[in-house]
């Protein structure tokens, strides 16, 4: 049998009827439609309120203090310490593809060399940005710090 759109059929059970509401109280349905007696979810057009809404009184949001500054224009780095870099075959290029291949980067575009730890081997590296520290023990092993 081809499947066509004159025979397509949800599987058992997944259709439900609508409910229908004010149909008097056989239905189950009637009087109060469902809503319970008064107060705001009772009437028509008052029931809806948003997310942060908390009954009136002031909501979390607007009671915890604002400090600080974002700065919205911040180039996140992803931040690599020089003992890391021990992992790559001595005297070969270390770059952006190879941090990402790692898994080094998780996500981030931009590439800071730290100085914390040693550096064994000679190595070539690129990155975007090398704190004073890391240059100088990538260069005292005999290695070389690229700026992208």
């Amino acid at each position: 049998m081809t499947i066509n759109l004159s025979n397509l059929r949800p599987p058992g059970g997944k259709k439900k009827k609508p409910k229908r509401v004010g149909r008097g109280r056989a239905s189950g349905m009637g009087k109060t439609a469902g809503r319970g007696h008064k107060g705001q979810n009772s009437r028509t057009g008052t029931g809806k309120t948003h997310a942060a809404f908390e009954g009136g009184q002031m909501p979390y949001i607007r009671r915890i203090p604002k400090r600080g500054f974002n700065n919205i224009f911040r180039v996140p780095f992803a931040e690599i310490n020089v003992e890391k870099l021990n992992r790559f075959p001595a005297g070969g290029e270390v770059g952006i593809e190879e941090f990402k291949s790692a898994g080094m980067m998780k996500g981030k575009k931009r590439v800071k060399i730290l100085g914390k730890g040693e550096i064994g081997q000679p190595l070539v590296v690129r990155a975007h940005a090398f704190s004073r520290t890391a240059r100088e023990k990538i260069e005292k092993a005999g290695g070389k710090a690229e700026e992208l």
